[in-house]
């Protein structure tokens, strides 16, 4: 067996309850393995919260890796909690945390595991509740089938309601007095829960040409639309100081402190930056009391401060410096998940990486001005170059760069745009000076490429992927212009090419395909995962595991088309799948910014100017909470 301590408990910090009559029991499940889900901020934060009530314990599963699978299967062992060993069906709720949409056949496969039935509609009165939460259940619907339950938006106050309802609705905790409900009277009384979606009290009718006709309540207590919860004052919830230690290196193998919540720069493709507005920040004083707390009681090296843009975190500078000082002489090192192309950025991480000095990493996500302005992506070339001459002078000789194919209104010419833009930075290295005391290396440059995916709740979600086949001609036309020579994309095989220094890597057009599909489907799209899943599809997201012919067949099989869902370009007045799900986003709001789009028209982020009237504050009833009220000018 892999690395058996994936299984293994007794970790420093895991949390162990005794299992008594009356307390309200969660499994806590990511649908991936250990390394990945112990990376998971929002797990870490979930466990806690719910472990710190008297009355409710919660325990956390992963998916196991298709050798201790078999085992399992061959055993007649069913998926269990890591804490205790029990099974995950001895539990009150099976809680899913969906991050990415290549998980969704490994969640069918732990339901599998856990011994209940896949379909919510065939559950039993003591099964456990299923409920997801995460960003994929902002789009809900290709899942919606398997899950009782949905928590939209932050889970920090609303899980505890959950927990609450759920308890008064059982009679647990010192709550009898009425009778106890039924499983359907269980989730009418979650129902009432604001943020909570239960897909059964909601109808869905399709229209001749195939699309979404109508999604309506059937049940009074079902919300329309199901707005997400917002947490509004970070402040009253800490980020964990002691978090469970791995017992085996993880994806991030640090300890972490959030910053900041939500991102009002508004690139209009990015889903994160509009279904977590508005911007919430952590103080100055909490921030590094976290850390000093979180270092002490795990003994990391390392310690991440985590946001969708820490750069843009009102105290940062000040607070690297003296975490810096105060952390740095005993050889901990701090690291910005995240790092914005300019030179604050790099002034920023040169004052982190005196301690330990990596690559660096910057996301241009265009190379021309004008596909720049469409995606609202705020940067210009000056700033790229201006940053990797700042980087190169400090002594670094390795830097990515991330690129997005198939962005709406994109040409050959932005295309080219990137072998450009890669010569230029070469050019500002050879160029970079010759005072500084920097060995002179060969600058080791990455081009990551990555296929655009139109999400829900985005000024994009109106636009087609672009196939598969033409995805391969976009990466081997970048292929042919960085190298000078010919070449053309692998159908999805992610494959390498060097010339010159420079390194070129790009995600399969296949699963970036599969994950449109996946991001933007309708309830019928269920069909195709189970059947996926029969089929034998398991780690979707991972390349050595995922096999095209596979959903290929099972599109077959259940008569659906992938390009209906990945390729077509829909109307403005089509109704969406997720239509009764809400972000706190105006729709008006979103066709503003695509029409923008079309014309290369930026929108400023709303924290230095104008109220963009995204709806999000008046909706949520929360707005931008910064840390500091001064704040600082933003490029």
């Amino acid at each position: 067996m892999s690395r058996p301590a994936r299984y293994l408990d007794g970790e420093p910090n895991a949390i162990h309850k005794e299992h008594r009559e009356g307390m309200v029991k969660f499994a806590l499940a990511y649908p991936d393995v250990y390394e990945l889900g112990m990376s998971n901020l929002g797990l870490r934060l979930l466990y806690h919260v719910l472990n710190a009530r008297e009355d409710a314990l919660c325990e956390r599963v992963f998916a196991p890796w298709p050798d201790l699978e078999a085992e399992m299967r061959r055993l007649g062992l069913p998926l269990f909690a890591l804490e205790s060993g029990r099974p995950v069906r001895d539990f009150d709720f099976l809680g899913f945390s969906l991050q990415y949409e290549l998980t969704y056949t490994n969640v069918v496969n732990l339901l599998d595991l856990a011994g209940l039935p896949l379909l919510a509609a065939d559950r039993r009165e003591g099964d456990p509740l299923v409920i997801g939460g995460g960003p994929c259940a902002f789009n809900p619907e290709p899942l919606a089938p398997f899950f009782d339950l949905f928590l939209l938006g932050e889970a920090e106050e609303a899980i505890l309601d959950l927990a609450e309802a759920y308890a008064a609705g059982t009679g647990r905790g010192g709550r009898a007095g009425g009778p106890r409900e039924s499983r359907a009277g269980l989730l009418a009384a979650l129902a009432r829960v604001p943020g909570v979606y239960v897909p059964a009290f909601y109808d869905v009718t399709y229209g001749d040409d195939g699309a979404v006709a109508a999604v309506r309540p059937n049940r009074p207590e079902a919300a329309f639309p199901v707005i997400k919860r917002v947490v509004a004052d970070l402040g009253r919830h800490p980020s964990p100081v002691a978090p469970v230690v791995p017992l085996i290196e993880t994806v991030h193998d640090r300890a972490v402190v959030e910053v900041m919540r939500g991102c009002s720069r508004g690139c209009r493709f990015c889903q994160a930056g509009m279904i977590y507005r508005p911007i919430r920040e952590r103080s100055r004083e909490d921030v590094l009391a976290a850390a000093r707390d979180i270092l002490g009681n795990t003994g990391y090296d390392e310690l991440s401060l985590a946001s969708l843009s820490t750069c843009d975190w009102g105290p940062v500078t000040e607070v690297l410096g003296e975490l810096v000082a105060h952390h740095g002489p005993r050889g901990v090192a701090v690291s910005l998940p995240s790092l914005r192309t300019d030179t604050f950025a790099v002034e920023l991480a040169s004052k982190i990486q005196e301690v330990r000095k990596t690559g660096l990493t910057f996301a241009p996500e265009a190379a021309t001005p004008r596909l720049r302005a469409v995606i609202n992506k705020g940067v210009t070339r000056e700033d790229l170059l201006a940053a990797a001459g700042s980087a190169f002078r400090s002594g670094w000789d390795r830097l990515k760069l991330y690129y997005m194919l198939g962005l709406p209104t994109e040409t050959d010419e932005d295309l080219l745009g990137i072998a450009e833009e890669a010569a230029e930075v070469y050019r500002v290295y050879e160029n970079r000076g010759q005072g500084n005391l920097v060995a002179r290396r060969p600058l080791a440059l990455t081009l990551s490429l990555a296929t655009f995916i139109p999400k829900a709740h985005t000024p994009f979600q109106w636009e087609p992927q672009v196939t598969v086949e033409e995805a391969d001609r976009r990466v081997g036309l970048v292929r042919q212009s960085v190298s000078g020579g010919g070449g053309h994309g692998q159908g999805g095989q992610g494959k390498k090419h060097r010339r010159s220094g420079t390194k070129l890597d790009w995600h399969g057009p296949g699963m970036s395909r599969l994950e449109a599909v996946l991001a933007r489907g309708d309830r019928r799209v269920h069909r195709v995962i189970l059947e996926a899943w029969r089929l034998g599809a398991r780690f979707d997201g991972w390349t050595e595991h995922f096999r095209s012919e596979i959903w290929d067949r099972a599109f077959e099989a259940t008569g659906l088309d992938p390009t209906f869902y990945a390729n077509r370009q829909r109307p403005e007045d089509e109704v969406f799948p997720w239509e009764h799900i809400s972000c706190g986003l105006d729709r008006q709001f979103l066709l503003r910014e695509r029409a923008r789009a079309v014309v290369a028209e930026p929108t400023p982020d709303c924290r230095r100017a104008a109220c963009g009237q995204c709806g999000v504050c008046e909706r949520t009833g929360t707005e931008n909470r910064l840390a500091s009220a001064e704040g600082r000018d933003l490029p």
